[in-house]
């Protein structure tokens, strides 16, 4: 027993300490239980194939690799400007207008450490405390974290697959509100693979720019489109706020390197919290990341794109053969929503017990739906492809014989 009397700094510091209110509207992933399950399973020597993690399976290209190796020989480590190298920013620039078309005066690029600190650098400048932030449900959990953390409110819009899981102009027009200030979207999505229509994004940011909102648009998957040429939101409006990543279809994400494209009137709010918050991202990761326009680099990433798209074609009519509903084809990124009413045989009808019944009976590690939203999570599961097309050939037989088909 303490002997310390009540209001001493040693009792005091015994006492439990408080977290911030912020971080109990965050919720836990639920994907960790599948993890930790599968992780345990592969322990005990189980054969476990991850079709959970978003992360591509291939790694940076060998050019990528030894420029970063010559940075580190150059003692180029130190610090950076806070928007990144100059030399990098014009080469995201350059990308932009071969690969989307698109004019972009790299003063209007910011590198970040990542996408993730993109979306928080976008949230901190644009969100206040009681601010309404429009998003599609489902979507990726993160977006309606970085929102909550400056003291807004994500408002989650259910959407379907006739409107390809995405937000749309009546969305914005029957949900803004007098307290909406702007929207988040991702296009393609996580956790659907799905894009918005040219129509469909030049619509929906029409009446976000009506009502005087903003446009967060994440495009950290616009790289890995498959059935079209992608194309970015800068396209239709110059004021919207794009967010993207080399983790992606760059293949570097433990590298933590994204970037920003915002109005150039932001850019000094946006230097500014960069510069208290991060300080600047990785100097090793962004002269890396200069490689990655090499057109070897490039060659090699469409080798891949097209390695994903071969296995996505395999795996939705799969998929579909062994009692999955996949309503829409996804036409990017490297996921699978499907809905799982026709297979599923737990009695709680839940996607959680659903996956992680899967996981125990044939070592498939898929991730549950209760993650992604509130719009009938229970009855979805996504499955990523970012794994040899191998294993998703054997994770599929594993499961269709579970099935009974």
């Amino acid at each position: 027993m303490s002997t310390n009397p009540p209001g001493t700094p040693a009792h005091q510091a015994s006492r439990a300490l408080q977290v911030a209110q912020r971080v109990h509207s965050i919720e836990p992933f639920h994907v960790m239980e599948v993890v930790k399950a599968a992780s345990a399973l592969a322990r005990c020597g189980t054969d476990v194939i991850s079709m959970s993690v978003g992360e591509p399976d291939f790694t940076a290209t060998e050019l990528v690799q030894q420029a970063a190796i010559d940075a580190i020989r150059a003692g180029a480590t130190q610090y950076t400007d806070a928007l990144g190298l100059p030399a990098l920013r014009e080469a995201i620039a350059s990308h932009y207008a071969s690969a989307y078309g698109v004019d972009v005066d790299p003063r209007r690029i910011i590198v970040t450490a990542g996408a993730s600190a993109g979306l928080l650098l976008a949230c901190a400048a644009l969100v206040d405390v009681g601010d309404e932030v429009l998003m599609p449900d489902p979507c990726y959990p993160c977006n309606r974290h970085f929102v909550a953390a400056f003291g807004g409110k994500p408002v989650l819009v259910p959407s379907n697959a006739a409107q390809r899981y995405q937000l749309t102009h009546d969305d914005v027009e029957a949900r803004w509100s007098d307290r909406t200030r702007g929207v988040i979207v991702a296009s393609p999505s996580n956790p659907t693979g799905t894009s918005m229509t040219g129509p469909q994004m030049q619509q929906m940011l029409a009446a976000v720019r009506k009502r005087g909102g903003f446009a967060i648009i994440d495009e950290i998957y616009q790289g890995l489109s498959y059935d079209h040429p992608p194309v970015s939101a800068l396209h239709f409006d110059a004021d919207v706020i794009t967010v993207n990543s080399f983790s992606k279809y760059f293949n570097m994400t433990g590298w933590r390197l994204g970037w920003l494209v915002v109005p150039q009137a932001l850019v000094p709010a946006f230097e500014k919290l960069a510069q208290n918050l991060f300080i600047c991202p990785s100097t090793i990761a962004q002269h890396a990341a200069l490689a990655c326009f090499h057109p070897d680099s490039i060659a090699l990433y469409e080798e891949r794109r097209h390695e994903f798209k071969r296995r996505r074609d395999f795996l939705v009519p799969a998929l579909r053969a062994i009692g999955f509903t996949v309503p829409v084809m996804p036409d990017g990124a490297f996921y699978v929503y499907a809905d799982i009413s026709a297979v599923a045989h737990n009695d709680s009808g839940d996607s959680a017990a659903f996956c992680l019944d899967v996981l125990g009976k044939t070592g498939v590690a898929i991730v549950p739906g209760a993650d992604f939203g509130l719009a009938a999570p229970a009855r979805h599961v996504r499955l990523s492809y970012a794994t040899k097309l191998s294993r998703i050939e054997e994770a599929v037989g594993r499961m269709g014989r579970l099935f009974g088909r």
